[in-house]
């Protein structure tokens, strides 16, 4: 038997807010949906060369009020980066709160802008502790 991933999907309350925070990781639109009769659009978004490995982000035109204000249920979403300290340096400059500093060189958490936890994972060998992220303290539960 077969299995072949195709895609993770979030609900997000304001498309444009949600889809500029995962353009801050790097993510990029790779497809879109429209669909008049459900009343919804599916915006599809991967980074550069993993276009098969999309996030689904799923807006209800007349809004979603099953949405609850804390989506821990849903667990977490998980990319590698280039440079741990930057990428987390350039999400909070950019207003994204950084739940787990990469304290260790090696694993951050941000959230996004419908609070689904996002896991950074520096690639390959963690790097130095560098300040100020070594000291800083956990800003919430990831």
């Amino acid at each position: 038997m077969r299995v072949r991933y195709l895609h993770t999907m979030v609900r997000v309350k304001d498309l444009d807010k949600s889809k500029e925070f995962y353009e801050l990781l790097g993510l990029k639109e790779v497809r879109r949906m429209d669909v008049e009769a459900g009343r919804f659009t599916l915006v599809f978004m991967a980074p550069e060369g993993q276009e098969e490995c999309p996030v689904e982000l799923t807006y209800n035109w007349d809004g979603d009020d099953a949405l609850p204000d804390d989506s821990r249920h849903f667990g977490h979403l998980a990319y590698s980066v280039g440079n741990i300290y930057k990428m987390c340096q350039h999400l909070q400059d950019n207003g994204v709160t950084i739940n787990r500093p990469p304290r260790d060189g090696r694993m951050a958490f941000v959230r996004s802008p419908d609070n689904i936890s996002v896991e950074l994972l520096q690639e390959g060998e963690a790097l130095e502790p560098a300040e100020p992220w070594a000291s800083m303290e956990n800003t919430g539960h990831w």
